[in-house]
């Protein structure tokens, strides 16, 4: 009995000690290494693009640039190395359980099933699917392209809320998946697809910065509702710096300058958006 009882308690000493261990694993790593690894996208802007200086830009970005000197700061970190690392829509979540980056730094909307295997931060922008047309063919109605081909990105939420309205017969389109949105794009230029499939917000910068805003069109209708969040391995204690770092981003009204930055060309912020910022600028 003694022995099963000492057995026990050491198991129960190993486990207290592990726990900690494992939820401080990331500012750890980074702080031993004195590096914090970041991934973006090649082409998803404004948020999260590589620049004609062949360096990561866009609103995300800046967001984890920030996150990445707070971070510093609360590790006592004089000089923090910050990695750029390029990630696609496909392979995003794998970079993040390999280690090949820390946070994710694009537009990855928060799902439940997501957040089954990792972590969001508190939200950064709230947008939703929609479909972007040639100038001068956006239809009356979503029942008008009914057999036409729709591209949309692999590995997005845009590709399974599609998928899940096909098979359920609600939209009757044939669906051309893409690599990224420059595939997306072309497919759409050429007359390959009828309609390109991905977030409002992505969809209008694309038609701005490629078609100077007078080759596409924007549809009317909206398909869902996409909380974008920065993206991390499960870990608590990493998840709260980063979420400390734009709460008070957020409740500083900081947050201006960067929507003025990346998204001026759309107008002002609407009501749903502010009320992310002010909902999510957590007391500290």
């Amino acid at each position: 009995m003694k022995k099963r009882l000492l057995g026990a308690l050491a198991f129960v000493s190993a486990l207290s000690v592990a726990v900690p261990a494992m939820a401080d694993a990331t500012l750890a790593k980074i702080k031993d290494s004195g590096t914090i690894k970041l991934g973006y996208r090649e082409n998803s802007p404004p948020f999260s693009f590589q620049g004609n200086d062949g360096k990561p830009h866009g609103y995300s970005v800046d967001l984890c640039r920030i996150v990445a000197d707070e971070v510093a700061r609360q590790l006592g970190i004089a000089k923090l190395d910050v990695r750029w690392v390029m990630v696609s829509a496909q392979n995003r979540f794998e970079a993040l359980k390999r280690g090949d980056i820390d946070l994710e730094c694009g537009n990855s909307t928060q799902t439940l099933s997501r957040r089954a295997d990792f972590d969001f931060s508190v939200m950064t922008f709230v947008d939703g699917a929609g479909l972007l047309f040639r100038a001068g063919e956006k239809p009356a109605s979503i029942d008008d392209i009914k057999g036409q081909r729709v591209a949309v990105v692999r590995g997005t939420t845009t590709e399974k809320l599609l998928d899940e309205l096909v098979a359920a017969a609600k939209l009757g389109v044939r669906l051309i998946k893409v690599e990224d949105h420059d595939d997306a794009i072309k497919a759409l230029a050429d007359k390959t697809a009828t309609a390109y499939a991905a977030d409002r917000t992505v969809l209008v910068t694309t038609a701005i910065v490629r078609g100077e805003g007078k080759q596409f069109e924007l549809g009317d209708a909206q398909f869902s509702y996409e909380p974008y969040g920065l993206v991390m391995r499960r870990d608590a204690d990493f998840r709260l710096a980063v979420d400390r770092s734009l709460s008070r981003l957020y409740r500083s009204g900081e947050i201006g300058g960067l929507l003025k930055r990346w998204f001026e060309p759309f107008g002002t912020p609407g009501e749903a958006l502010r009320a992310v910022y002010l909902l999510n600028g957590l007391p500290e």
